[in-house]
């Protein structure tokens, strides 16, 4: 092969021992070893701040906090205002706009009963987007905020729409969103991980499940799969050393077992031993930067007031809204919220009002606060749930304890950020709110707008497993959402 450097120089991969040891120098064994793993990562792979090659382009935004509204937010209520609904109330829908869906098995057997919208809307802000009387703080920022309201997915259950919704495959197994970001990207903060995942923790029990792999790694390596921060007092366990346990006896017994690491890597290969070194050293660096991530105590009382009163009961969403930012402000990638019990079947008017009260002012509050703090142009906040409701009451529809179905053909998401048309609404429905006929956005087309955003091309985006070139968009056509883009 023909190599064209001069004598001495170094290409940006070549590492000389000297260079090593002049760099490491005061560094532990194993911070040492995770140095040199970095340098010479199998198949040319960086595994420090990211993929050699990215971005593609110049990013408009840096990081992403997504606000995942598990179960299905009803859009009829909440942003698709449909008057003309009323003028259908109790009657079936007609065939022509069902055109065959599949329902799900707690409708399939009863009519398609036309429900109004249970609130009332209004027109807000420079821009007059309509807001559902359920979220009065969003009102307060709709010229921050660009609607999305012809997303269309092809699930129809939870469980598949969700894992669709987050990995681009409905069924287990693929990366998520954050995890194929934390491995294409890294992170700006090596005392945190690249990709954190927040949990609402509910006033009463919840029983919908979130499975870890909505935030997995899938085939990627596991150090990318999201790490979840507990809505408890400790939100990692087992990073504060026993009692006695003076500081330099871990780090001791951290570089034995960093250095058998290493000896084993350079026989095997085997990138789980790498993330185990990753992991070991991440903790130790996690001992300092997570107790002082999750002291809210720094935090002045107009941040409580912004947020609401439940932004002081640690593991709510509101808390969560703060530490979201927090982490954004320390160089996180990819912090991603769920907050459960949006599946709303019965008792629309009382569960889905009590999920609004729960998520709405510190929603609207991230928005003002990154804005405030000089965050939001770098960071892209997305606001949704795995599909939407459907336009006929479950149960019965003039009922107080009647509900809504899932409905996968159209729902409303937001997001707002640096690269984001402030302040617009992309897409439309029908009369009904029940197909997407203007602009229909899939949930494959979100993904490659997010990706773009953080300057990723989704189609050169790809890892190797099993003798195909996965992405997370897949192999169905999927494009960027121009419209939306500032």
């Amino acid at each position: 092969m023909n190599d064209s450097r001069q004598e001495g120089e170094l290409m940006p991969n070549d590492v000389s021992r000297r260079q090593f040891l002049n760099r490491s120098a005061g560094l532990s064994l194993g911070a040492m070893a995770l140095e040199l793993l970095e340098q010479s990562a199998p198949g040319g792979e960086v595994l420090g701040p990211g993929l050699a090659g990215l971005p593609h382009h110049k990013p408009k935004v840096k990081n992403v906090i997504f606000l995942t509204q598990s179960g299905g937010p009803s859009q009829i209520e909440l942003f698709d205002y449909k008057p003309g609904l009323k003028n259908w109330a109790g009657k079936e829908l007609p065939a022509s706009v069902r055109q065959g869906q599949r329902l799900t098995t707690m409708t399939a057997n009863q009519k398609q009963l036309i429900m109004p919208s249970r609130t009332r809307f209004q027109q807000y802000g420079e821009s007059g987007a309509t807001i559902g009387e359920w979220l009065p703080h969003h009102s307060k920022v709709v010229d921050d905020l660009c609607f999305i309201k012809s997303m269309v997915t092809d699930q129809i259950n939870h469980a598949p729409a969700m894992t669709k919704f987050l990995t681009g495959h409905q069924i287990p197994g693929r990366p998520s969103l954050g995890a194929w970001t934390s491995y294409g990207l890294g992170s700006e903060n090596r005392n945190l991980p690249d990709y954190v995942v927040l949990i609402s923790r509910m006033k009463r029990p919840s029983d919908q499940p979130l499975y870890d792999h909505y935030w997995g790694s899938g085939f990627l390596p596991s150090r990318y799969q999201g790490v979840k921060l507990r809505n408890a007092k400790e939100p990692v366990l087992y990073l504060r050393d026993p009692d006695g346990l003076p500081r330099n006896v871990r780090r001791d017994m951290l570089d034995g077992i960093a250095e058998l690491n290493q000896m084993r890597f350079q026989q095997t290969g085997d990138p789980e031993i790498e993330t185990r070194i990753r992991q070991y050293e991440m903790a130790w660096r996690m001992q300092s930067s997570i107790p002082e991530l999750a002291d809210l105590s720094d935090e002045p009382a107009s941040t409580f007031r912004m947020y609401g009163l439940d932004s002081r009961r640690p593991g709510s969403y509101a808390a969560n809204c703060v530490q979201a930012r927090r982490l954004i402000e320390r160089g996180g990638r990819f912090v991603q919220l769920f907050h459960p019990d949006w599946d709303h079947h019965s008792r629309l008017n009382s569960w889905c009002v009590a999920r609004c009260r729960d998520t709405d002012q510190a929603s609207a509050a991230l928005v003002t606060d990154l804005r405030q703090r000089g965050l939001l142009d770098e960071t892209l906040v997305v606001w949704g749930g795995e599909f939407g409701r459907g336009v006929a009451g479950q149960g019965k529809w003039d009922s107080p304890e009647g509900g809504r179905d899932h409905h996968p053909r159209c729902f409303t998401m937001w997001m707002a950020g640096g690269g984001i048309k402030p302040g617009m609404t992309h897409g439309g429905t029908d009369e009904f709110s029940y197909n997407a006929v203007e602009n229909p956005v899939h949930v494959r087309d979100l993904h490659a707008t997010i990706l773009h955003l953080l300057g990723i091309d989704h189609e050169r985006f790809t890892h190797r497993f099993q003798g195909l070139d996965f992405r997370l968009t897949g192999v169905e056509p999927s494009h960027v959402v121009q419209d939306i883009l500032a």
